[in-house]
């Protein structure tokens, strides 16, 4: 199945039933099915779209994205969603790599989105959403008369359910952006996967202030249409005190969370029982909460389920921890997902028995096809399976596996720091310093030293009106932790750097340490 084959059914199913709630725009199934068509049209015959063309959406959290994402799978080809704060030389390596035949931005973003098409000899067409009267070059097409004048794309498959649908861009702390190609059957699986753990309804209305460019917030996106269900979509959590209070107004009952939005709602002192009662489920991944920041959490949702769960842009999720273990795991990050497998594997690729640490293995439909135009990069992630015909993922990451069969993220495998002859997990020292009261963020990072190595540095930035000394800092961690995991240093900063899907940039500040600087967009 085709993954736009949802919102055809969806809208056909219940077509009056709010899809998207944006930017005060309620958009029923029917409207967006009617302009994704439209759209779907527009790209094939004002865009020349061929089956399996790229077409790179840079535009805001808003309805357009949906409309232009699923027009472009209505239209047979591949869409990918770019983050709106990517600077143009950024943009330009995207048109490039992907080799783009369209564009669509928006206004505010138009004067970057021009700097890169000049670049991309490739790209046909620039779609532009909310243009002036007038502003428009040659080769701009404007969204709004263009869809109007478009008649509707009959719902008929263009393509197959292996043909390529995404590309979800993604980086590490050094090289180029990374293009993951996933096709309709990989969305369709780990979809169904997610969905049935979750036990997503119709009914749900799920509030999501994640980047649609970021997967965690596209899948928000497709999962609820794949169940016909609202997605009240939101630019960003930057305020809190406004989010918040949509979860009451507009029956929230799902709530997709990253670390730094806990971080942020677990130190709110005026954060509202009427708010929070029709929670019944909390997500969280990007990366694993802090045992503190669970319990937190379950205290001011006191009717929500909360998922901790663990992913990868190369498979989207790969594990997850049922709410009932919550309590006797609090620090795990679960089982693998419904129909795909796991397992902590030596260099070797072998299995590792409980307790041991090793490299997360991933197996199932959910695991990409991999890297785009880069195949010694395909080649690492992707190695031979269990049988002739498969590639199994190699996530990159270190875990361990307790003899229940749950899974503990240790590190990122070029985190671990060395010291003093011993190997210790940045995140290991995080957890314990989370559950210092007063730290809102925390970053451990390794600075060069002469006699140890690396020693141990902890970055924190504290809740408002919270003092507390190095020496508070260190002693916790002294009761807590062996003696050479306790940092020897300890600054306060305001904020810590993210990106910009709210992860801690902690490759930023271990180069900082070294005296390196790492881009912006690097991470």
């Amino acid at each position: 199945m085709r993954y736009e084959r949802f919102l055809f059914d969806s809208a056909a199913r219940d077509p009056g039933h709010v899809a998207l709630v944006c930017n005060g725009r309620r958009t029923t199934y029917a409207q967006l099915a009617d302009q994704a068509a439209r759209f779907a049209r527009v790209l094939l015959d004002e865009a020349g779209l061929a089956n399996g063309d790229r077409c790179l959406l840079f535009l805001e959290n808003r309805s357009e994205t949906a409309v232009a994402l699923f027009g472009t799978l209505a239209a047979g080809g591949v869409f990918s969603v770019i983050n709106p704060a990517t600077r143009a030389g950024k943009l330009a390596y995207l048109l490039q790599d992907s080799g783009a035949g369209v564009l669509v931005t928006q206004t505010s973003l138009l004067e970057q989105a021009r700097e890169a098409a000049a670049q991309a000899p490739g790209l046909r067409r620039i779609i532009v959403v909310d243009a002036p009267a007038g502003a428009l070059r040659e080769g701009e097409l404007d969204w709004a008369t263009a869809l109007s004048s478009a008649q509707p794309l009959p719902p008929t498959p263009r393509g197959i359910d292996i043909d390529l649908a995404m590309l979800v861009y993604t980086s590490g702390s050094t090289g180029r952006p990374k293009g993951v190609m996933m096709t309709h059957r990989n969305m369709v699986h780990v979809s169904e996967s997610i969905t049935r753990y979750l036990e997503s309804r119709p009914d749900d209305v799920v509030l999501s202030v994640l980047p649609l460019a970021f997967d965690y917030g596209l899948y928000q996106l497709l999962m609820c249409v794949r169940m016909g269900a609202t997605l009240v979509l939101e630019k960003s959590f930057a305020f809190p005190q406004k989010i918040l209070p949509l979860l009451a107004s507009e029956g929230v009952t799902v709530f997709p969370l990253v670390p730094t939005m806990a971080a942020l709602i677990v130190q709110m002192r005026n954060l509202r029982p009427e708010w929070v009662a029709g929670v019944r489920t909390i997500t969280n991944t990007a990366a694993a909460l802090p045992p503190a920041h669970i319990l937190r959490l379950r205290e001011l949702f006191p009717n929500a389920r909360l998922f901790s769960m663990y992913g990868v842009t190369e498979s989207k999720r790969c594990t997850w921890l049922p709410p009932d273990e919550l309590d006797r795991r609090p620090d795990s990050v679960g089982i693998a997902i419904p129909d795909t497998e796991a397992w902590v594997a030596d260099d070797g690729g072998r299995p590792l028995p409980p307790g041991e640490t090793g490299e997360l293995v991933v197996r199932g439909g959910h695991v990409m096809q991999g890297y785009w135009n880069d195949p010694d990069a395909t080649a690492r992630a992707l190695k031979p399976g269990r049988y002739p015909w498969e590639k199994v993922l190699h996530t990159g990451d270190l875990f361990r596996m307790d003899a229940d069969g749950f899974f503990y993220f240790v590190a990122r495998r070029d985190d671990i720091i060395k010291t003093r002859g011993e190997k210790v997990s940045p995140k290991e020292v995080e957890n314990v310093l989370y559950a210092l009261p007063g730290v809102r963020e925390a970053a451990v990072v390794g600075v060069p030293d002469d006699i140890l190595g690396r020693s141990l540095k902890a970055i924190i930035a504290l809740e408002q009106g919270v003092e507390l000394s190095a020496r508070d800092v260190v002693a916790h961690c002294a009761a807590q932790l062996e003696d050479f995991m306790v940092p020897r240093q300890v600054e306060f900063r305001g904020a810590l750097p993210k990106t910009g899907t709210g992860k801690i940039r902690r490759s930023a500040l271990q180069a900082e340490a070294e005296g390196r600087v790492l881009p912006a967009e690097d991470e």
